[in-house]
Parts: structure tokens; sequence; C-alpha cells
């Protein structure tokens, strides 16, 4: 049986998030001192998903780096100056295999999935962008795709409100309410696609959302998977520091996995 890979892209500028990503691609800026990145890699792995394809550009290097790197970033270690080596104190990490693949600095996100077309080797894979959390299931999500038998799924998702809201009488405040979510679906990107889809796709300046999807809804080859779950999106500074409270109340709800 064929492992599914998941695509991750993890190119893009992200210069909504001004000095965090000047110094850093916006897929490794960090919430609960971990890279957003390996928050997504674990909602897959909780899935029983282990194996990614990191589509990279800006800033590549500090991404492999980081993989390069990864067991003694993530454990405590001895170090033997004499002899030259180095022993693992507390071994704790997952069992991923993580390929990271240039797809250009200025590439779109379509483009970057054209670009993996070898690399995917012509099977069913999944694909998410480098900054959004979710309490989903993508192994409910695979069976759905499936299930409907056409080329692509989407899984949309209706985004918390940025801003509570105030009910009145006359002018008097009645009361306060707390954010909800904003009422329609959006795109929450967590997609699963044939590799027909990748014939979809001209070149490089292609963009997924204004490109690829409508191309694939037009021949009626695009479902949608609805998840009335939790989502969000990294999106500003404001969105970090939202999912960095949430993170650090111990009630995450994008946390489907257990630590090591």
């Amino acid at each position: 049986m064929v492992n599914t890979k998941v695509v991750l892209l993890a190119g893009g500028f992200g210069t909504r998030l001004g000095e965090e990503t000047s110094l850093r691609p916006k897929p490794m800026v960090e919430i609960g001192g971990m890279p957003i990145l390996c928050h997504i890699m674990n909602i897959y792995d909780a899935s029983g998903f282990k194996e990614f394809v990191i589509a990279l550009g800006y800033k590549k290097e500090l991404i492999k780096q980081y993989f390069l790197h990864y067991m003694y970033l993530q454990n405590d270690f001895c170090i033997n100056m004499g002899q030259s080596t180095v022993d693992i104190v507390r071994r704790r990490q997952p069992d991923w295999t993580v390929h990271l693949l240039d797809t250009g600095l200025g590439t779109m996100t379509g483009g970057r999935l054209h670009r993996l077309r070898e690399q995917l080797g012509g099977h069913t894979f999944m694909a998410t962008y480098g900054d959004g959390v979710s309490d989903i299931d993508a192994r409910k999500l695979l069976d759905y795709h499936k299930s409907h038998g056409k080329l692509a799924t989407v899984t949309l998702v209706k985004p918390r409100a940025r801003f509570g809201t105030v009910d009145l009488h006359g002018d008097q405040v009645a009361r306060f309410k707390e954010k909800a979510d904003s009422g329609g679906w959006i795109n929450g990107g967590f997609f699963v696609f044939e590799p027909e889809v990748l014939d979809y796709i001209g070149d490089d300046a292609d963009v997924l959302e204004s490109d690829v999807l409508p191309r694939l809804a037009e021949d009626g080859q695009l479902m949608a998977y609805k998840h009335d779950g939790f989502w969000d999106c990294m999106d500003t500074m404001r969105d970090k520091q939202y999912l960095e409270s949430l993170w650090n109340s111990g009630e995450a709800p994008w946390k489907r996995w257990s630590e090591p």
C-alpha cells in the first residue's frame, strides 16, 4: 500500500507578520516554542500520516537547517569534546519522512505543486498551507475524498469573527457578546488531490486559489469537505498572539497528539 504524502506549502513571504518573517520564513514562526510547521505536521501525524513533502522558497535554508538538526534541537545531549562524540540523553523525535524541496523563490502556490510532480509519483496526495491549524481528522478527510471519485477536495471552515459584538436597546448597551464564527464557509486549506490535478497547472505563475481551483470547479471536479470544528490561520501578529494564548492555556483545540 502506497503511503499518502502530505505537501506543505512553505515557500511564501508572509509579509503581514512583519518583523517575524524578516528573520525567518512564516512556517518557522513559533507557537509555544515550536514552529507552526511542526504543529501542522503533528496534526497529520495524529491521523496516521507521516510522510511530508515541504515545498520551499523564501529563506529555505532555515527550514532545511531546522530539520537537519532536529534531533539535537528537540533533545538533550552530551558532547565528549575529547572523543568528538555526541550522545543523546533523552530521545524524542517522530518517525517522519521529510522531503525538503526548493520550489523557487517567486513561485505561486499552484506552481509549487506542479514542481513536485516527480516527487509525488502519480499517487493521491494531501496538501495544506504552512500557517493554518485545525482539529481536523485528516483520515476522515481522505476517506471522504475517496468516496466521491472526483479529482480534488477542499476543506471548508467557518473562521472566527475578529471582534466581539454589542447588543443595543436603542442607544443603550445591553450586553457584549464574545467572538463567534463569521457565518460563511471559506477555504481552510487541507486539500486532497489526485495526480491529474497537476495537469490543471500551467506554470510557476499559477495560483492554487484563483487559477487552479476555479478550473477544477468548472469541470465539476472539486468537492467540499465541511469542517465544523476548530480552524485558525496565523496571518497577522494578532493571529499569532491568539494562537499563542490558546497554546499557553493548555487547551489548544488543534493539539490532537500526545507528547512523547
